[in-house]
C-alpha cells in the first residue's frame, strides 16, 4: 500500500450523528479504502468540539472549527473565545465552516453577515485558513471576502456552486475550489465547467459526508472511500488518470492546511502502519447534532 496515491478528505462530518453506529468501524477502514487524512468539520461550538475530540483520538484525522451561517443566531463572545483559544490547538488546521446561507430565512442575514467577518478576522488572528460556505449569496460572499481581505488568511470555497467565471476569481486570490460529490451528478453542468477551467493546483476533494453521496451512491450515507468516484470524474474531465488527480488534490490539500509546515500525523508515518494503530490518545467520540 505505500505505493498507491491516498485521498485526502478535506471535509467531512464524522461527528454526524449519522455514524453513531459505527463511527469506529468506517475510520478504521479507511486506509484500506484508500483514504489517508480527513478533515472533520465543525458546524457550531458542541460539533465543534466533537471534531476536536475525533482529531485528538486519531493520528489521521484533523479539525476545523467554526460555526456555519444557519447556526449562528445562537452565537455569543463565550463562544468566539473558546474558538480562539482552541483554533490554537496543534490538530486543528481551519476556522469553518463559516459563510452565508440564503437559502433560508433565519437567520437573518445581518447577523450571518457579522459572524461571517467576526470569524474571517479570527481565522487571521490564529493565523489559520477558512472553509466558505456559500449558499445563494454568491455576490455577498465574494464582496466579503474581499473587503474582510480574506485572502491574507486563505482557504477553500466548499462544495463550490457558482460560475467558473467566480471560481477563477477565488483562484485568482489564492483560493481552493472544494469538489465532492455532486460532480458526477448529471444536472451539475456549473461544476463541471468548473473543474475544467480551473488549474488542477486549485482543486481539492472533499465529501461533506454524510451526505452528498456520489453516483453510483447518490442519497446514500457518504464517506470518504466514495472519493475516488470524484477523481474519476475529475479525471475525465481533465484528461488526466485519477492516481494522477489523487496525487494532486491531496499535495493542495497538505498546502491548503499548511501542513507542509509541519510534520503530517497518520500516513506519513510511515512505520506506524495501518489508520488503527496511528496516533490514537483520549478523545471525545461523542456524537453529533446533524450539520
Amino acid at each position: 500500500m505505500a505505493d498507491r496515491e491516498l485521498i485526502f478528505d478535506t471535509h467531512s462530518h464524522y461527528d454526524d450523528e449519522a455514524f453513531d453506529s459505527d463511527r469506529e468501524t468506517v475510520l478504521q477502514a479507511l486506509n484500506e479504502k484508500g483514504v489517508g487524512w480527513l478533515v472533520d468539520v465543525g458546524a457550531d461550538i458542541v460539533t465543534s468540539r466533537q471534531a476536536l475530540g475525533l482529531a485528538k483520538k486519531y493520528g489521521f484525522v484533523y479539525a476545523a472549527l467554526g460555526v456555519h451561517p444557519s447556526e449562528t443566531a445562537a452565537v455569543d463572545e463565550k463562544d468566539m473565545d473558546w474558538l480562539r483559544e482552541n483554533c490554537r490547538d496543534e490538530k486543528v488546521v481551519a476556522v469553518g465552516e463559516i459563510g452565508l446561507d440564503y437559502h433560508w430565512e433565519e437567520p437573518d442575514r445581518e447577523c450571518q453577515r457579522k459572524w461571517f467577518l467576526r470569524q474571517i478576522e479570527l481565522a487571521k488572528e490564529v493565523s489559520l485558513p477558512i472553509i466558505v460556505h456559500s449558499r445563494d449569496a454568491a455576490e455577498e460572499t465574494m464582496e466579503i471576502i474581499r473587503r474582510a481581505k480574506a485572502y491574507e488568511c486563505g482557504g477553500v470555497i466548499h462544495c463550490y456552486s457558482y460560475s467558473p467565471e467566480m471560481a477563477k476569481q477565488y483562484v485568482d486570490m489564492g483560493f481552493y475550489i472544494g469538489v465532492g460529490g455532486v460532480i458526477t451528478f448529471k444536472n451539475a453542468k456549473k461544476l463541471k465547467r468548473t473543474v475544467e477551467e480551473i488549474p488542477p493546483d486549485r482543486i481539492v476533494l472533499e465529501t461533506d459526508c454524510p451526505y452528498m453521496a456520489p453516483e453510483p451512491n447518490r442519497g446514500k450515507r457518504n464517506d470518504s472511500s466514495q472519493l475516488i468516484y470524484v477523481a474519476e470524474k475529475i479525471g475525465e474531465l481533465k484528461g488526466m488518470d485519477p492516481a494522477e488527480v489523487i496525487r494532486i488534490t491531496t499535495e493542495n490539500a497538505r498546502t491548503l492546511y499548511r501542513l507542509r509546515e509541519r510534520a503530517l500525523t497518520g500516513r506519513d508515518k510511515k512505520e506506524e502502519g495501518k489508520i488503527g494503530e496511528i496516533g490514537k490518545s483520549a478523545g471525545n467520540d461523542t456524537p453529533a447534532a446533524k450539520t
